[in-house]
C-alpha cells in the first residue's frame, strides 16, 4: 500500500475505477502516514480523519455501483489552512485567527469534495498567505523535499510538502504572489496558478482579494488538469496528443533573468535546447511592461493587505513573526489615491503586455531566481530573509501582475522550476503545452 503514497492522483483515479485500489484503504494509508509525522518540521496544521474516512467510505459506495463522480474521486488530497471547512479550525498560519471555526465549508472545498475528493486535513503555511519562503516559527515550517536544511517555499508550504512527501494524493494552495508556483519549484512538483476570478474565492481567508487565486500542487500535469476541473465541477483539459511541434514560446528577458543563482540560470539554460528538441520555437523577447509594472507591486500588495488586516494586526501585533508583521505595516504608508492610481496604471501595463505577448503560445522562464535558502540563516539574519523573500517572489509575482495563468514544472535539476505564463482563462491551452514540455523534460 505504501506505493500508492507516491503515485499520480490520475493513476489513483484509474485504479479505483478498475476495482484494484480501494478509497478507503487508500485513505487510511495516507492518514497513517500523516500521523506519524514527527519533528519540528510539521506538514499538516491539523487532519480531519473523521471527514476524510466519512467521505472515503461514500466514495467506495460510489465505486461499487458504477457511480463515481469524476476521475478522481476517492483521492485523497490536502487543503491548504486558509480555505474554510466547516466545524474545523481554519486559521490561516496565523496566531490572530487562533480557533477560528467556521460554519461552512468554502466554496471551493464544496465543490471538490462534490466531486470526491477527500479532505485529509489542512497543511501549514506562511502567515495569512504573506510570505514566499515558507518560513513560520509561529505556527509550523513545513520541510523540504529536495533539502532538508532549506525553507520549503511558501506560502502553499504544507501544500507542496504533503506531496512530495507522499502525505497526499495532490494538494490545494492559493496563489497572490507566487504561493503555489514557489513551493512547487523548490520541491519538484507541478503548481497551477490559475487566472484571477477562474476558481472561487468564497470562503477563503483573503489576502489581497484583486490578485488572490486559487490552484493545485500536484505530481504531474494531467493531475493538474484533473484537479483543476474538481474545483470548479468542470470538465478537464484534453492533453491527448499534446506536442510542442510549431509552438511559439518568448522567453522574457526583462526582469525574469536577473540577478539568477547558478543553479537556477544553469537549470534553464538545460531546458531550452529541450524544448528546440521538441520542436518550440524560442524566441527572446523584452517587454518594458513587466520592468514598469514591478515597483507597484509594493504599494498595491501592501495597500490591500493593510487594509483587510491592519486592524487585527494592530490590536495584537505579538501574533506576528515580526518579519511578516512589517510587510503588512508597510501598507499603512499607502494612501487611498496611490492606491487608485497605481490600478489605474497596472491595467494599462497589462494590455500592453498582452499586446507584446500576443503571438507567442506561451512565455517562458525560470520559476524562481532563487533556490531555497537554509532555514537557520533565514531565521538568523533579517536583511536575508527579506531579500531572499523578494527574490523567490519576483519572477512569479510577473504573473500576478499581469493577472496572467502560470504553471512551474520541474527542470529535472532539484529544486528548480521552469514557469509558463500564459494569458488569463486559457487554463487548457497552457495546461497542453506544459504537458508537452513536461514529456521533453522528463
Amino acid at each position: 500500500m505504501d506505493d500508492w503514497r507516491r503515485m499520480r492522483a490520475a493513476d489513483l483515479g484509474r485504479g479505483i475505477e478498475a476495482g484494484r485500489i480501494d478509497p478507503v484503504e487508500l485513505t487510511e494509508c495516507f492518514l497513517a502516514a500523516a500521523a506519524v509525522e514527527s519533528g519540528d518540521r510539521m506538514t499538516y496544521a491539523r487532519l480531519t480523519p473523521e471527514r476524510a474516512r466519512s467521505q472515503a467510505a461514500a466514495a467506495q459506495d460510489r465505486a461499487r455501483s458504477g457511480t463515481r463522480r469524476g476521475p478522481l474521486d476517492g483521492v485523497p488530497v490536502s487543503w491548504k489552512d486558509l480555505f474554510d471547512t466547516a466545524g474545523t479550525a481554519t486559521e490561516s498560519g496565523s496566531r490572530l485567527l487562533e480557533g477560528r471555526v467556521p460554519g461552512r465549508d468554502a466554496a471551493v472545498v464544496a465543490t471538490g469534495e462534490a466531486a470526491g475528493l477527500v479532505g485529509l486535513g489542512k497543511t501549514h503555511m506562511s502567515e495569512l498567505a504573506f510570505a514566499g519562503l515558507g518560513y513560520n516559527p509561529m505556527t509550523g515550517t513545513p520541510p523540504n523535499v529536495t533539502d532538508p536544511e532549506a525553507v520549503p517555499g511558501g506560502s502553499s508550504s504544507g501544500a507542496a510538502a504533503s506531496v512530495a512527501f507522499g502525505l497526499a494524493a495532490a494538494a490545494v494552495g492559493s496563489d497572490t504572489g507566487g504561493s503555489v508556483r514557489v513551493p512547487s519549484s523548490w520541491n519538484d512538483l507541478v503548481g497551477l496558478k490559475t487566472g484571477h476570478g477562474r476558481v472561487s474565492l468564497e470562503g477563503t481567508v483573503p489576502l489581497c482579494p484583486r490578485f488572490d487565486t486559487v490552484g493545485p500542487l500536484t505530481r504531474t500535469v494531467e493531475d493538474a488538469a484533473l484537479m483543476l476541473a474538481a474545483l470548479e465541477g468542470g470538465k478537464a483539459a484534453d492533453l491527448t496528443g499534446a506536442t510542442l511541434a510549431g509552438a511559439r514560446l518568448a522567453v522574457l528577458e526583462t526582469v525574469a533573468l536577473d540577478d539568477l543563482d547558478a543553479m537556477q540560470a544553469a537549470a534553464f539554460d538545460t531546458v531550452l535546447p529541450r524544448l528546440i528538441a521538441a520542436g518550440a520555437h524560442l524566441e527572446r523577447l523584452r517587454v518594458p511592461a513587466v520592468a514598469s509594472a514591478m515597483p507597484l507591486s509594493g504599494p498595491l500588495y501592501t495597500g490591500e493587505a493593510w487594509g483587510i488586516w491592519g486592524e487585527a494586526i494592530t490590536a495584537n501585533p505579538r501574533a506576528m513573526y515580526a518579519r511578516v508583521r512589517q510587510r503588512f505595516e508597510a501598507g499603512a504608508k499607502v494612501s487611498a489615491a496611490e492606491f487608485v492610481a497605481g490600478w489605474r496604471k497596472l491595467e494599462e501595463l497589462r494590455a500592453e503586455y498582452l499586446a507584446a505577448t500576443a503571438g507567442f503560445d506561451a512565455v517562458i522562464l525560470p520559476t524562481t531566481a532563487n533556490v531555497a535558502p537554509k532555514l537557520t540563516r533565514v531565521a538568523e539574519d533579517a536583511e536575508y530573509y527579506v531579500a531572499e523573500n523578494l527574490r523567490c517572489l519576483r519572477n512569479t509575482r510577473i504573473g500576478n501582475l499581469m493577472g496572467l495563468a502560470g504553471l512551474s514544472l520541474p527542470t529535472g535539476t532539484p529544486g528548480c522550476g521552469l514557469m509558463l505564463l500564459g494569458p488569463p482563462m486559457c487554463e487548457e491551452r497552457l495546461l497542453r503545452l506544459g504537458a508537452a514540455a513536461e514529456a521533453a523534460l522528463a
